[in-house]
């Protein structure tokens, strides 16, 4: 079956002008009604795939007899999700598969299923259909009652959350009616055995090893094994971060000749004094910046160390916690000399405005630019900024913030990086010449971006109706004429100009 790439790859000049019109946000229902009931399967993608749509026109999806059409709907996320959710008892496992499992780039993330619909996905689709996008699309307030949900397939699925768990909790688990309940929270219990992990621990470098000496209680002789007769090169970096290493193991790793040992090492917060102030001065710089974040050390101690902040960190959207962090501490990181530490608060989606002020202006360009990818209130001058300072990924994710401007734009047409010319194509003062001129830019992202733009002069915008690059996003401008879209759907997008 054809990817949607090859779909879209294979679509000839009158399929790409019906799908720019299927994108046009000032089309009428109608046209989009005729689209999906007639168009080639290319539009119907871009049409039920790529943007919201009028209920009496899902409505029509979600009857469609393509199985193709009604997927592409399936995985739509600028769809409300419930109407997404009308596909959970679609009859083609294809379609449903695409419901549980939306491909999704970041940093773009589905928003959460209705609680009733991810209950129902779970009691009743093959365990295979329930990975990838699966999880990102349960609600916050299912995933906490999941343990105690009166489902017990739903039960199961609580019982990942086991660390979290309350001692009553995991003892009703334990004795769940339910026997794939049971053996979930037993699998659980016997992590938290050291001498299961004892038995258990592979004897070859694997994941199931990495796993364990990563995060399950380790025995004295598993410690020592390690130390004396490393399976891996990485076991002894692994066991370094084991909340649960002895205090002698901490002491031993601290110096270990390993400098990525010692770095592991340098983030525990039960290292001590002595073993702190000798990685203060540790000759790898990587384990000096280590330890200049942890948290026992005062502001005067982390200007003491000679560290070095990395600059060449990515600086992108993470998702907000499930459970806010502690504002004092997020406080206490804002204020900090450190950059790496005012970066960390930066990044909090719930800080407070001071705080957002203050970092909005921080001398540091990863305090700056992770403010703006992270805090919904991020200034407009900020988004903008950051936006002309950071070239590395999810660049362009700031132009999708809710406060990035539009009104002064126009003046980046003749800018040197594409992807900032390519802001003048979002100003709506951008004058007709300049939005024509750049529709024939070398980059051709500036091009797409140009021939949307409503200041396009008309005969501009029939030429690129006729090209076979950017006849998709010609026939999205929403300044098309109506007879054009109508002579458009009456040919079935063969003909573009003019009768006769």
């Amino acid at each position: 079956m054809a990817t949607p790439e090859q779909i879209w790859a294979d679509a000839d000049l009158p399929t790409r002008r019906l799908a720019g019109l299927a994108l046009n946000p000032s089309v009428p229902e109608s046209v989009l009604l005729r689209l999906l009931s007639d168009a080639p399967l290319a539009t119907r993608m871009v049409l039920c795939r790529d943007r919201t749509l009028p209920d009496a026109v899902v409505d029509a999806v979600i009857r469609h007899p393509d199985t193709r059409t009604r997927s592409f709907f399936a995985r739509n996320l600028h769809a409300d999700p419930a109407q997404r959710a009308r596909l959970v008892d679609d009859p083609e496992w294809f379609v449903r598969a695409h419901l549980a499992g939306p491909r999704v780039a970041a940093p773009a993330r589905p928003r959460p299923l209705p609680d009733e619909a991810v209950v129902h996905m779970i009691s009743t689709y093959e365990d295979e259909l329930l990975g990838g996008s699966f999880y990102q699309q349960i609600s916050a307030k299912l995933r906490r009652s999941m343990p105690t949900h009166p489902v017990a397939k739903v039960r199961r699925w609580g019982v990942g959350e086991w660390t979290s768990l309350s001692a009553d909790t995991r003892a009703a688990l334990l004795a769940d009616p339910d026997a794939g309940v049971r053996e979930a929270a037993q699998r659980h219990v016997r992590c938290e055995d050291p001498t299961w992990v004892e038995i258990t621990l592979p004897d070859r470098p694997c994941h199931a090893r990495t796993g364990l000496l990563l995060h399950c209680p380790l025995t004295r002789a598993v410690v020592e094994g390690v130390l004396a007769r490393p399976v891996g090169e990485d076991d002894k970096a692994m066991i370094a971060v084991n909340p649960t290493l002895p205090a002698d193991a901490v002491v031993l790793l601290a110096a270990d000749p390993d400098p990525e040992v010692r770095a592991r090492i340098a983030q525990r917060t039960d290292l001590g004094p002595a073993e702190r102030r000798t990685l203060m001065t540790d000759p790898d710089p990587d384990v000096r910046l280590a330890v200049s974040l942890h948290p026992a050390l005062s502001e005067e101690e982390r200007a003491g160390i000679d560290y070095q902040v990395p600059m060449d960190h990515f600086f992108v959207y993470h998702p907000a916690p499930e459970r806010p962090l502690d504002p004092g501490a997020i406080r206490r990181d804002a204020l900090s000399r450190h950059p790496l530490l005012r970066r960390r608060a930066a990044g909090d989606h719930l800080l407070p405005p001071d705080l957002v002020a203050r970092l909005a202006s921080d001398d540091d360009l990863g305090v700056r630019v992770l403010l703006a990818q992270n805090h919904p209130d991020a200034p407009a001058s900020l988004l903008l900024r950051s936006f002309l300072e950071y070239t590395g990924p999810e660049r362009s994710h700031l132009t999708t913030r809710p406060n990035f401007p539009t009104d002064g734009l126009a003046v980046f047409a003749d800018h040197e990086d594409p992807e900032v010319r390519a802001l003048a194509a979002r100003a709506p003062e951008a004058e007709p010449t300049t939005v024509a001129r750049l529709t024939q830019d070398p980059d051709p992202a500036v091009r797409a971006a140009a021939a949307r733009h409503p200041n396009l002069p008309q005969p501009r915008l029939a030429a690129l109706l006729d090209d076979e690059e950017s006849a998709h996003h010609a026939a999205a401008n929403t300044a098309l004429p109506s007879d054009t879209i109508r002579r458009l759907l009456q040919a079935g997008g063969r003909h573009a100009g003019p009768p006769g």
